[in-house]
């Protein structure tokens, strides 16, 4: 009889069935056998599981592998047996102690071709991938190919190791985002990443697929003056608050009946509702911090159930816009502050907090926040984003933080 304990992992494949695992398990316990790791996943009905686990000292493995061979064929399954030396498992306990990192894989489908691309990265890097899960639901064949314009497809990959260099590997993540068409997220797996509570967004091309202001100028007929204005600011080539006043200026005279009118049409985000809808389950604290008005950011507020607004207040005298506005300009910088004051009114450390935006004058609260999203944005955001979201709707963001869709809907 063998005095020392062995190592053995057991490897199940076949037709997924009630009561499998707790077959096995039972007979491991009847021997008293420690098991010291285990895992399943099941793919169109077919199971893959794995137990590892350690022999009691003094007991032969012959028994408990007859038993379990036994119990396989019963339940028509497919049983293998791996002796693992206690050396190569004292090395795979080792890698406890190294950095892990979710790689989030975003698009309307997901090709064998972007997998491998990105696993080949993640091999280059020297990286252990071990786990692999699909958080979205599965697509039906109809919706597979051209037709795939309202799927949402999302695998995770948790990875272990430490990469040469985070900020090229996440560069390199983000070139191939570009050039397969999806969107790749590489996040360190930290505490902070599972204890997100605050989430601020952008309100105009992020919230809502139009720039507000301009809709303002088609009524006030400068439009085209005014949208000149407004993708040069976005795109970080004028001062916000310089563009700003010169926009301001063009809408005077405006009647303030026009702004409900607008805000009553305004098209929002696909995925918004389903979002907010979410994270108000989770009890998640959200907010609108936008270079745009409190008028629209109110109806979003009521629409969506926001918990904070902060934009600029128009001026309105006699029922038409002055072309001025209230208080202190909403810009970049006043952003990361609300932010920061926001956070603080929470309790939350930074960390906890989610920015979302598109534009230039978003840069500073998507670089302090925790978790930075640019979110369908101009290129210089997306460049100097530590995330993106080009590909789905806002509720992409739902699968950053972990959740699979049935926990979601």
């Amino acid at each position: 009889m063998k005095n020392e304990r062995e190592i053995i992992l057991l490897n199940i494949s076949g037709e997924d069935k009630p009561g499998l695992t707790s077959s096995l398990t039972h007979i491991l316990g009847r021997y008293n056998a420690t098991i010291l790791d285990i895992g399943q996943a099941v793919i169109h009905n077919t199971l893959s599981l794995g137990i590892l686990f350690e022999t009691p000292k003094g007991k032969e493995s012959g028994p408990i592998l007859k038993d379990l061979l036994f119990k396989a064929y019963e339940l028509d399954i497919q049983a293998k047996f791996t002796p693992v030396p206690p050396k190569d498992y004292m090395n795979w306990v080792g890698l406890q102690g190294k950095d892990r990192y979710i790689i989030t894989l975003l698009g309307r489908m997901i090709s064998a071709e972007q997998i491998s691309s990105v696993t080949d990265i993640i091999t280059e890097q020297g990286l252990n991938i071990e786990s692999i899960n699909r958080l979205t639901g599965r697509i039906p064949l109809n919706e597979i190919g051209a037709k795939a314009t309202n799927t949402k497809s999302c695998i995770v990959l948790s990875v272990r190791g430490t990469p040469p260099n985070k900020e090229t590997m996440n560069l390199r993540f983000l070139e191939l985002a570009s050039s397969l068409g999806i969107d790749i997220s590489f996040q360190e797996d930290n505490l902070y990443r599972r204890n997100r509570r605050l989430v601020c967004f952008d309100m105009d091309s992020t919230l809502i697929q139009t720039e507000v202001i301009d809709e303002l100028a088609e009524k006030a007929g400068v439009g085209e003056r005014v949208k000149a204005i407004t993708e040069s600011a976005m795109r970080g080539e004028i001062d916000f608050n310089e563009s700003f006043k010169q926009r301001m200026s063009l809408l005077k005279g405006l009647p303030e009946s026009q702004l409900k009118e607008i805000a009553q049409n305004l098209p929002i985000t696909e995925g918004a509702e389903r979002l907010f809808k979410a994270l108000r389950r989770f009890g998640f604290k959200t907010a609108i911090l936008s270079g745009g008005f409190t008028y629209f950011g109110n109806y979003l507020k009521d629409k969506l159930g926001i918990d904070y607004v902060y934009a600029n207040e128009l001026e309105i005298k006699d029922g038409v816009l002055t072309g001025n506005y209230i208080g202190d300009i909403v810009n970049g910088n006043k952003k990361a502050e609300l932010m920061k004051l926001i956070a603080q009114f929470e309790h939350l450390d930074l960390n906890q907090v989610i920015a979302v935006g598109d534009g230039a004058n978003d840069l500073p609260m998507l670089n302090l926040a925790g978790l930075g999203i640019a979110y369908h944005a101009k290129p210089k955001v997306r460049k100097n984003a530590s995330q993106a979201i080009d590909t789905i709707g806002l509720d992409g963001i739902l699968y950053l933080l972990g959740f699979n869709d049935a926990f979601i809907d």
